[in-house]
């Protein structure tokens, strides 16, 4: 998430406000999408660790990686929950750095949350890409990120109620935000089958989960 990363040690402090305390909910429902003991999961930009952690509570086996040495450390300081087999590698890389680091077909799962608003069209069809052949036959694609609501006066009453959010934010952490759009449509896209969307908070956060060819279904 590029626009806390100014501030990595006051990360969790402004997601906590940008999302009025919900966030933990995400990574967990990201989890419960993807993560089970012995699971592989790959974590793309996992800023200070939250949904690593919430898939290593369920026994998946994270390697989280994130270009942002600051919040890594902050995850590092995190303890794993591994009463259920699950562990964390905290990896200092970045998305151009997977293809090199991790062979084809390595993951069972895909995790990326906050991320994809950060990324430029080109970026995002390459992290798609990236995720494309490093997941297993039939592994999953969960992506989660802020949105846009679908109609013109609900897009202004969302920004205009979200303003007064953003600016204590921005005192916060000196950074700010932008949603992400047509985020299912990017995923269909790129190849991945069974995409569907979970709109949450008036509209304003998506959470979409796929899966590449190949699967039983």
């Amino acid at each position: 998430m590029k626009f806390l990363e100014s501030a990595p040690e006051r990360y969790d402090r402004g997601v906590e406000l940008l999302s009025a305390g919900r966030i933990a909910e995400v990574y967990e429902q990201i989890a419960e999408h993807v993560a089970a003991p012995g699971r592989r999961v790959l974590d793309i930009g996992c800023g200070t660790g939250g949904v690593s952690l919430a898939c290593a509570a369920r026994g998946a086996r994270v390697a989280a990686i994130d270009p942002n040495a600051g919040m890594l450390e902050i995850a590092r300081a995190k303890p794993v929950p591994r009463d259920r087999g699950g562990d964390v590698e905290w990896l200092e890389l970045g998305l151009a750095e997977i293809e090199d680091r991790f062979g084809e077909a390595t993951f069972d799962a895909i995790v990326s949350c906050l991320v994809f608003s950060e990324l430029s069209p080109d970026e995002q069809a390459y992290a798609l890409h990236m995720a494309q052949s490093r997941l297993v036959a039939g592994g999953r694609l969960v992506i989660a990120d802020e949105t846009l609501p679908p109609s013109g006066p609900r897009r202004l009453w969302y920004r205009l109620r979200r303003l007064p959010l953003v600016s204590v934010t921005y005192l916060l952490t000196q950074a700010s935000t932008r949603p992400v759009e047509h985020l299912a449509d990017r995923v269909r896209h790129a190849g991945f089958e069974q995409v569907e969307e979970t709109r949450l908070w008036g509209d304003t956060f998506v959470i979409v989960h796929a899966a590449r060819e190949g699967g039983n279904g």
